[in-house]
């Protein structure tokens, strides 16, 4: 079975095979280089033993699904607002290593 390293992918990276028990392809993960998280498209073109090729090619998506937490940062951690006065809760540093942040979530947890 054919395989190739997800290091070694890259667009319009073309991996063939003419061996009939070849019929599937492994990606494999390598340490320290995972594919990030999205939609991955291939394309399989097919040819038979007389040399002819498929009219249209197949495709498969492949979704890597994001894993990690996102971490939450608010800002500022500690002020001191005047009486009566407005003041502001900045979550805008929050972020998401395999993705991006789509909530902020605020809860007030403590009071005097």
């Amino acid at each position: 079975m054919p395989q190739i390293k997800s290091t070694d992918l890259a667009i319009n990276t073309v991996i063939t095979s003419t061996n009939e028990g070849d019929k599937t392809l492994t990606i494999v993960m390598q340490a320290g280089a995972p594919l990030k998280p999205g939609r991955y498209t291939f394309r399989l073109a097919v040819e038979d033993d007389s040399g002819n090729k498929s009219a249209t090619n197949g495709s498969a998506d492949v979704i890597i699904l994001d894993q990690l937490a996102p971490t939450a940062i608010a800002r500022p951690a500690l002020q001191s607002v005047s009486f009566g006065k407005d003041f502001t809760l900045d979550g805008s540093e929050s972020a998401d290593v395999g993705g991006r942040v789509v909530r902020w979530e605020w809860t007030l947890v403590e009071r005097p």
